[in-house]
């Protein structure tokens, strides 16, 4: 099952999300895999810190660059992932190298590599694609090849007005490109209970029909500590309040989602 979390608004959230879901999934007992699109390289660095990210060779600006035929030969996705501490958890890590190839692979039309090289890793249960803020490339190639689609939603009015042109985006997705693509739905994350703009704000969305998920996201400290620390929260303090409501969210999202194949069935119904 492959879930994608994408905004493209950025510090929302999306690496945090992405990445402790995929500890929760890993601790599960499942095959996680962690592919970091964003250049940045934000959960590539919460997974294997921030010299060993920078380190890390081969990655996933190393197999877009080869099937540009711009290396020496050509590997497979499944060469570039690299283990993390977590066991049962991997990572694709990210490169800066994607923002200079980026102009290239939209040129060349490139845009289904991704979806076609995941295929091939079928010893993976879950994958979490995390995205660069904007909907460029490679966020289109994560949408393309996931099966769900998680939106971080930060409590603030631009936020809002920003999730209506992401939401047709992700529509026009569906309707060209991967019909089996899924709304999951939105993640309320730096939720602060205390105040009265964010509740407001979220029973507006709820009450225009939107998919709003439970629980909220709460905001902590604790978060930038497992950043700094390179340690997911859910792995750093399991006990944490933060900790219990990603494993909340994890286990409403499994109650939810179909299963791949039972996706592909599904499609060829309709």
């Amino acid at each position: 099952m492959r879930w994608v979390v994408f905004n493209q608004k950025g510090g929302v959230g999306k690496s945090t999300i992405v990445c402790n879901l995929a500890a929760i999934s890993s601790r599960r007992g499942r095959r996680t895999l962690v592919v970091d699109l964003d250049p940045q390289g934000n959960s590539s660095q919460y997974l294997l810190g921030r010299e060993a990210a920078a380190d890390a060779e081969p990655h996933l600006g190393t197999f877009f660059e080869e099937s540009l035929g711009l290396g020496l030969f050509r590997r497979g996705l499944r060469d570039m992932v690299h283990p993390t501490s977590i066991p049962n958890l991997d990572v694709l890590p990210s490169s800066p190298m994607l923002e200079v190839i980026h102009g290239k692979l939209e040129a060349r039309h490139k845009i289904m590599k991704l979806r076609d090289a995941l295929n091939d890793l079928e010893e993976y249960d879950m994958v979490y694609l995390d995205t660069p803020p904007a909907f460029g490339f490679y966020t289109l190639s994560a949408l393309i090849a996931a099966d769900h689609c998680l939106i971080p939603f930060d409590c603030d009015e631009f936020s809002r007005q920003a999730l209506y042109a992401l939401l047709e985006n992700l529509q026009e997705v569906k309707e060209d490109h991967n019909p089996g693509l899924e709304v999951a739905g939105i993640v309320v994350n730096q939720f602060q209970a205390r105040a009265n703009l964010p509740g407001q704000l979220v029973a507006e969305l709820e009450a225009e029909g939107l998919p709003i998920l439970r629980p909220f996201i709460s905001t902590s400290v604790k978060v930038r500590e497992s950043h700094h620390a390179a340690c997911p929260l859910v792995i750093m303090d399991p006990s944490h309040k933060l900790s219990r409501e990603f494993e909340a969210l994890y286990q409403g999202l499994e109650k939810g989602a179909k299963p791949r194949k039972a996706q592909k069935k599904a499609l060829a119904r309709s």
